[in-house]
């Protein structure tokens, strides 16, 4: 029989590019199924963490000494007492009346969150708006924007759905994916280009003097020309896109058509 041959010392392992090793986190092995269902049961878990073995035990807890907080002196004198009880920790003599509020600079705020995107939501791909005045259309994604919406347009000659702003929970992503090249979503289209004046939106129209004081008159919105702009840009870049596809007159139509469900078509069932 041939001698054992001593096992090679292993290679340590090669500092990554950025320098600082990221720690993978574990998934519990519990987790959650959707819907509140869990993986495995009460009863389930009981077994396999071994709770049984600790069934009617006690473990008392060790009584730790208590520290003095006052020490006896001896006083001299025959009328003093002989002894006196003296503090260790002298008490404060301020008490504040608030309580100091905390910095905490390791607290991130919702506008830091990290925003996870389904993978099929990538620019160039269709998708049907679940929710919304443009609900059952059917979009293109040009864009993702840092508070995690999905930028879509119709495009607006097609559907009549304009730039708008979306959750990924109200979007089905579709197997159809445009290639738009290179195309590159202007930087001024944000979240501050798209949020509403909520003092515009709330104030009503000075009525003239007779009018009825119970009839609300609310200002119309009218898109600006910076809109108009913007959304004739974006538009004509998938419009292009779309015309340089062989299935060009289907893919038109498919936009233009509104989804729908008939009778016996369940949504869990379809490949979209």
């Amino acid at each position: 029989m041939a001698p054992p041959q001593p096992k090679a010392a292993a290679k340590p392992a090669a500092a990554p590019a950025g320098g600082v090793k990221k720690t993978k986190v574990g998934r519990p092995r519990n987790y959650d199924l959707g819907n509140g269902v869990v993986r495995f049961s009460k009863t389930k878990m009981f077994h396999k963490k071994a709770k049984y073995k600790f069934v009617g035990k006690k473990n008392p807890k060790a009584e730790k000494p208590k520290k003095p907080t006052v020490v006896v002196k001896q006083i001299g004198g025959e009328k003093n007492g002989g002894t006196r009880t003296v503090l260790l920790r002298r008490r404060r003599s301020f008490y504040p009346t608030q309580d100091k509020i905390r910095q905490r600079p390791h607290h991130k705020t919702f506008s830091k969150h990290v925003r996870r995107i389904r993978p099929n939501l990538t620019p160039g791909a269709v998708c049907i708006l679940l929710a919304g005045r443009h609900a059952g259309k059917r979009v293109v994604l040009v864009g993702v924007l840092p508070s995690g919406l999905l930028l879509v347009t119709g495009p607006f000659a097609f559907n009549a759905c304009p730039l708008r702003r979306i959750p990924q929970r109200f979007v089905i992503g579709t197997s159809t994916k445009i290639d738009l090249g290179d195309f590159k979503l202007p930087a001024h289209l944000d979240d501050a280009y798209f949020k509403k004046n909520k003092k515009s939106v709330k104030r009503s129209v000075k009525r003239k003097q007779g009018e009825d004081i119970f009839v609300t008159k609310k200002e119309k919105y009218v898109p600006s020309e910076q809109r108009k702009t913007d959304q004739k840009l974006v538009d004509e870049a998938v419009i292009k896109a779309i015309g340089k596809r062989a299935d060009k007159k289907t893919l038109r139509g498919y936009l233009r058509a509104a989804f729908g469900l008939r009778s016996s078509q369940y949504p869990h069932r379809l490949r979209f």
